[in-house]
């Protein structure tokens, strides 16, 4: 086992709680000591949700060790039920809790409740946060989902009705799904399609019953719904996508694979030009953007959408692909083998850190992690998959999938190196006799006077502080619109310390304490 500061996952008993909290109806009693009851602050402080998780803690202490644990657990369940009133109760053990083995589920079951109680055996030192949830959608859906209507009394025949699919995998704390899911659902609508059942997000377990009555399920996530999918593809006989609609062309195979799926005729809509990307990518203005070399790295499904979008679509080279998604690795090796790169699969953050720097990039796609390497390494960044921060989850609409999130992925991944390109220009025209910082403004047509050359480290600066003309001119190399800040700062430095004269190094010390 390796320590790490930083993890790309949380263990297995979190992703349980993304499930629980994304359903109606659904309790989740959790045996935990204090400590372990962090979870909460991912859902209300980085997704902002206005209620609590639906999860009661069992929260034993070190005193409790000695005595009896498992009593803790069946009165925390028996509360958790009288006050909630749930349709289906999860019960499981956090990863501390696991090594005391009081056996939730058995205890569950001895109370005989009139709910489902709903097992989870996560193994938290083999498995990870999406693999939990991939687990606990499988056992809800198991346990809950009726079979089939096949009595055409019962049911409306297929002929006279329009085609009925399932969604499947949306999640809370889940990277854009809320966003994805509403664009997704347009585009399924506008296709004629008739959309039986979202799960998990905001499903409830009558919900679940009805997953059987669809003709197809479409999976948005693997991550989360893969099994579950395959599962219902084998007990109801339904298929299910395979293609994930993140870019232009995986949107229009996604439309065509839907099209196969359903019987319904697609070509008005893929004949419906809605996205910019394609044209914005091709514009002369991106032109600068061919070639520019890309590090991408997160979960497997979001990492070979935008592997394919950079290489495919944007014109980039990708220099560097990897997952942390163990048991999708497969699907990344074989992007990076198109590609002709080596992939990374890895969840050891200073190995990707090293990769990064090894491949010399020119932009960063990866997840909150990365944008800190990104950061400390002086590169743009863009976030593509989760783990994520609160500004992540942004008021604004901000698909990742469909063709408004093409036009999304555009911005959000092209922006950062405009502002490369700004930094640029304002560097290869810094000593052009127009447009100097020396120039007069244009409007006046010459008629103002010409700045002296250490004005800017002259204004306002007390009398009791110099600048050497190293640092004037250096001081002058900083873009206009920060440059006043920068000086005060630097002068707020020196004066703190007691210097009368800044030279570079006094400079360039106050940028760094400033920067820190």
């Amino acid at each position: 086992m390796d320590l790490t500061i930083w993890t790309y996952e949380a263990p297995p008993h979190v992703g349980a709680m993304r499930i629980a909290t994304a359903m109606r109806g659904v309790h989740y009693v959790l045996h935990a000591p204090q400590g372990d009851t962090y979870a909460d602050l991912l859902f209300t402080m980085i997704e902002r949700n206005k209620t609590r998780p639906p999860v009661t803690y069992t929260t034993f202490q070190a005193r409790d060790l000695g005595s009896d644990t498992a009593n803790l657990f069946t009165t925390a369940l028996k509360q958790a039920y009288e006050r909630f009133q749930p349709q289906a109760i999860l019960v499981g053990s956090s990863c501390t809790a696991e090594l005391i083995q009081d056996d939730p589920a058995g205890l569950g079951r001895a109370l005989n409740l009139p709910v489902p109680i709903i097992p989870l055996e996560l193994p938290s030192y083999q498995r990870k946060e999406n693999w939990g949830a991939a687990e606990t959608f499988y056992q809800l859906v198991r346990t809950l989902a009726a079979p089939a209507k096949t009595d055409a009394a019962d049911a409306p025949a297929k002929a006279d009705r329009a085609p009925r699919c399932n969604i499947l995998g949306p999640t809370a704390l889940g990277f854009r799904h809320r966003d994805d899911l509403a664009e997704i659902r347009g585009l399924l609508t506008s296709m004629g399609i008739e959309i039986s059942v979202t799960a998990p997000l905001d499903a409830t377990p009558a919900d679940l019953a009805r997953l059987g009555e669809a003709d197809f399920n479409v999976v948005l996530y693997p991550e989360i719904a893969d099994n579950t999918a395959q599962w219902l593809k084998r007990s109801f006989g339904q298929p299910f996508t395979k293609c994930i609609p993140i870019g232009v062309g995986a949107t229009c195979d996604f439309i065509r694979e839907v099209a196969a799926l359903s019987g319904v005729d697609a070509s008005a809509l893929l004949a419906d030009d809605r996205s910019r990307l394609p044209w914005y990518s091709a514009s002369i203005d991106s032109n600068y953007l061919t070639g520019k070399r890309v590090f991408i790295f997160g979960d497997a499904t979001h990492a070979v959408a935008a592997a394919r979008i950079a290489s495919k679509e944007l014109g980039f080279t990708v220099a560097g692909l990897g997952t942390y998604s163990r048991e999708f690795a497969r699907d990344v090796r074989t992007m990076a083998e198109e590609l002709g790169i080596e992939p990374l699969i890895s969840d050891d953050y200073l190995a990707v850190e090293a990769a990064i720097i090894e491949a010399r990039p020119e932009l960063i796609l990866g997840t909150q992690m990365e944008r800190h390497i990104a950061k400390r390494l002086g590169l743009p960044c863009a976030v593509i998959s989760a783990p994520v921060h609160v500004q992540d989850f942004p008021a604004r609409y901000s698909p990742q999938m469909g063709f408004e999130g093409a036009n999304v992925l555009f911005d959000s991944w092209v922006h950062p190196l405009m502002m490369g390109l700004e930094e640029h220009l304002l560097g290869m025209f810094r000593d052009d006799f127009e447009f100097s910082d020396d120039a007069a403004p244009s409007h006046l047509a010459g008629e103002g006077a010409r700045r002296n050359e250490t004005d800017d480290s002259k204004e306002h600066t007390p009398q009791d502080l110099g600048w050497n003309d190293e640092a004037a001119r250096e001081l002058r190399k900083i873009p206009f619109f920060v440059r006043g800040k920068a000086r005060r700062n630097t002068e707020i430095f020196a004066r703190d310390r007691g210097l009368t004269m800044i030279n570079l190094d006094v400079l360039y010390d106050a940028k760094a304490h400033f920067g820190r």
